[in-house]
């Protein structure tokens, strides 16, 4: 630990596992005070952070938090942004519903929660957003993930446009763009598929491996590190950036 968020307010979203609670963890273990919010607020527990319960696609929710914010600490210095959804399927597979539900959890949610958190970082004319996307974006298209690609992309330019809009008063905005990671909700897709396609455990995992040139699933804690430079001040001359971490997915 090397105390690089000493005397910085950082609040994750979806913090209760995988890159956002390797995040959290991660900030805490760098001397940041980490407000860590997830739907479901039983996943919180463990972490050294300020717990609370969050939906993101709800705007009374976020109002809520960011009342119970300033009050306690005032502005936050960093704001990172994860929550989000895979759907699987191609545009055939993707109903309104499904397309309504993806945008308004990987995109609109972003929206609320900068709209409602960069005014006071205005005010005090700093502030770290970090928003996860994907490699699975603008940048790369892979099978069966047509609204989720389109939401990723869709993160990347909201990231470039805040930070345009931002970038002479003292707040930077940049994406994290993932490959594929170890986590639970992986777990839980490669299970899905399993039992929708026949096909063992094993071999869906190894087609997910496969996507990546380095040969392996990357770590949250690998995510992580990329999320604590980009919110710290040695990242101050950078912003409005897709930053991969992806083992070569994208080359």
């Amino acid at each position: 630990m090397t105390d690089r968020l000493k005397g910085k307010v950082a609040l994750v979203t979806a913090a209760g596992q995988g890159i956002g609670r390797a995040i959290a963890a991660k900030f805490a273990g760098e001397a940041a005070t980490v407000i860590a919010t997830d739907l479901d607020a039983a996943k919180l527990q463990g972490l050294r952070a300020k717990l609370v319960k969050l939906d993101v696609r709800s705007q009374d929710n976020i109002d809520a938090l960011a009342e119970d914010i300033g009050r306690e600490f005032g502005a936050l210095d960093i704001l990172v942004n994860c929550a989000g959804y895979v759907h699987n399927g191609t545009v055939l597979d993707c109903s309104d519903k499904d397309w309504d539900f993806s945008f308004d959890l990987n995109v609109k949610s972003m929206h609320r929660m900068i709209k409602r958190f960069l005014p006071a970082m205005l005010a005090k004319k700093s502030g770290s957003i970090v928003n996860i996307s994907s490699a699975v974006s603008s940048i790369r298209g892979v099978p069966n993930r047509y609204v989720y690609g389109a939401t990723k992309a869709a993160v990347i330019g909201l990231t470039k446009a805040v930070a345009a809009d931002f970038i002479k008063h003292g707040v930077r905005c940049n994406a994290i763009c993932p490959g594929t990671i170890e986590s639970p909700s992986l777990g839980e897709r490669i299970a899905t598929l399993s039992k929708e396609t026949g096909r063992s455990v094993g071999a869906i995992q190894q087609d997910f491996v496969a996507r990546q040139p380095m040969g392996r699933l990357g770590t949250a804690e690998e995510v992580a590190w990329l999320a604590l430079f980009l919110a710290s001040d040695e990242a101050s001359y950078i912003t409005g950036q897709a930053h991969l971490v992806d083992g070569g997915m994208a080359m």
